[in-house]
């Protein structure tokens, strides 16, 4: 899909792979978390998200994911005719902005403009997206940061929100404000404000931009991140940047070390039929529903069932019969059942299993 910009750098995708996932669990497990299943196509959410940026206006994409998923991130990117250009591979979890501090070093710190994108989100209509870089390259290219504010639907409380700000150029604005997670009555108010957008974690910037804002905000986060890469094992390619350097990272979130508060920082407001995948309640709304209003996956059996959420992993069964706006996962060894629109309390289960 063309992004025509003669001029530009190619853009270097910023795949950011590190999450666990856990909300998505018994589906979602530490050795293969969310991104690497296929939930809501055929192909994984990992790939899906290579496939955002693919053409010539784009290079091989920086992958940073967990040091276990190596194998599997290399397989999966190379079914979708795509491959790293670096697979940045954390040997423990940091947090957003270190792993986007690793991959900006990868790319030379110099002026190339890096398009992080987190690989479980789903992104409905691509070229909005892409028309949406179109839009704040210009500024990137003058050393702005700028973050891809989605239009929201909802009184969302478990997203972070922007303010939109002032016009900087035609669709671009000066990002006024970031608010944490709100309480349900504050959501409320800048939803029907009209003049918010829900942080959706897509950041665009230059990599030398990125860096001097760490350098400013959180060096102590760029020297860790700086010495664990110059003391990294590389083969191929593939990098492990030293453990050791790299524990005494601080660990924050983009958001935190640098966005809300460097001076530059723009918000391209965009629709694109966004959303992050967080829970199967999520799953349930973006998917394609049946008759009943059933989303079934797998091997399943459903008889005057309506509202429901079924997957069955391969060699699983599930049968329901006379239930309704239930989600039922069978996966592994484990099943679990719950009613539709709780799915967040799946947390209460991994924390009951830790115990």
């Amino acid at each position: 899909m063309g992004i025509e910009m003669p001029e530009s750098k190619p853009i270097v995708p910023v795949i950011l792979s590190g999450g666990s996932g856990t909300r998505l669990w018994p589906m979602s497990r530490p050795e293969r978390p969310k991104q690497l299943l296929p939930l809501t196509a055929e192909i994984t959410m990992l790939q899906l998200t290579a496939g955002r940026a693919n053409g010539e206006n784009f290079a091989k994409p920086i992958v940073v994911a967990n040091a276990a998923h190596a194998d599997i991130v290399e397989a999966q990117l190379a079914q979708v005719e795509s491959a790293a250009q670096a697979l940045i591979l954390e040997p423990m979890g940091r947090n957003t902005a270190p792993a986007i501090a690793l991959a900006a070093i990868a790319a030379g710190g110099g002026d190339v403009p890096l398009l992080v994108m987190p690989s479980d989100h789903v992104i409905a209509d691509l070229p909005a997206f892409h028309a949406a870089i179109h839009s704040a390259l210009p500024l990137v290219e003058d050393g702005w940061l700028v973050t891809f504010g989605i239009a929201p639907d909802a009184p969302e409380t478990g997203y972070g929100w922007i303010k939109i700000g002032d016009a900087l150029a035609e669709g671009v604005h000066r990002a006024a404000r970031f608010v944490e997670k709100p309480p349900r009555d504050k959501a409320e108010a800048m939803l029907a404000s009209g003049d918010h957008a829900w942080n959706g974690g897509i950041f665009l910037f230059r990599a030398d931009k990125y860096l001097a804002a760490l350098a400013s905000f959180a060096p102590e986060m760029l020297a860790a991140a700086q010495e664990s890469m110059d003391k990294a094992r590389r083969e191929g390619a593939r990098i492990w940047p030293d453990a050791e350097a790299f524990a005494a990272c601080p660990s924050d979130s983009i958001d935190y070390a640098v966005m809300e508060r460097a001076e530059r920082v723009a918000v391209v407001p965009v629709s694109m039929g966004w959303n992050d995948v967080g829970s199967w309640d999520a799953l349930h709304a973006i998917s394609a529903c049946d008759a009943d209003g059933n989303v079934c996956g797998g091997d399943v059996i459903a008889i005057e069932t309506s509202g429901c959420l079924v997957r069955a992993d391969s060699g699983k069964r599930v049968a329901l019969v006379g239930v309704s706006d239930l989600i039922v996962v069978a996966s592994g060894d484990d099943i679990l059942v719950l009613p539709r629109g709780r799915s967040q309390d799946v947390k209460k289960i991994i924390e009951a299993m830790k115990r």
